[in-house]
């Protein structure tokens, strides 16, 4: 079973802090803010050339979700019910489209989708701030980064959240893993990124700053 790296909250106060604020300042870079439109999903061809080098780049297709990325199958259960919404906000659109790409830092997801209900509100944040996943031999602790703090996207609601996972199989073996997914929530549609990184591996893994990064490139490269 592939385990997955941790990325703890600190890490998002790093990748956001070079965000720009809701009213930038004149120094703010106009290039990192998404340009106004609608949003148009064929566009997300135009973000392979924002995905790492050098990585092998696959096509993703149908029903997505960040809880099936972590590692969750089908059946999990959230802990409260309503904050599975934010681990699998799509759950039944065969058109949702992407790319992974892996390589030596670990793989990266880029998904757009139509979520099944609108943006969560501030009461569902609220009382997802801290939640547990359940799947077979497999739990899961996800904390949402405050809404401060996750990526900042013009004209969208943001969510970043972690997840450390723990599954325990029949001999008594334990493992344990993280992963991080940031979702932006934008003209009718959600769109997500997800890092995986893989701790035995002798390489570096990619900085956690590239979820946040290409969220806003991906929330751009879409819109018309």
């Amino acid at each position: 079973m592939r385990q997955l790296i941790v990325c703890l909250t600190a890490l998002w106060l790093a990748a956001c802090a070079a965000q720009p604020s809701p009213a930038p300042s004149p120094s703010s870079s106009p290039s990192l803010l998404p340009r106004g439109g609608s949003v148009n999903p064929a566009n997300i061809k135009r973000i392979r050339t924002a995905l790492p080098a050098g990585y092998e780049i696959a096509d993703v297709s149908g029903p997505v979700s960040a809880a099936g990325l972590w590692g969750f199958g089908s059946g999990w259960t959230a802990a409260p019910a309503p904050c599975a919404t934010l681990a699998d906000p799509a759950p039944a659109d065969p058109g949702a489209r992407g790319y992974s790409a892996s390589g030596s830092g670990g793989t990266v997801y880029v998904i757009v989708a139509v979520p099944g209900q609108g943006a969560p509100d501030d009461g569902l944040i609220g009382d997802c701030a801290h939640w547990t996943m359940t799947f077979a031999h497999t739990t899961g602790e996800v904390t949402l980064a405050p809404m401060s703090e996750a990526p900042h996207i013009d004209g969208a609601q943001t969510v970043a959240m972690t997840v450390a996972t723990r599954t325990i199989v029949e001999s008594g073996t334990e493992t344990d893993g993280n992963a991080v997914t940031a979702q932006a929530y934008v003209d009718n549609h959600v769109v997500s990124v997800t890092l995986i990184t893989d701790p035995g591996s002798p390489h570096p893994p990619l900085d956690s700053a590239v979820v946040g990064d290409l969220l806003v490139t991906t929330v751009s490269a879409l819109r018309d």
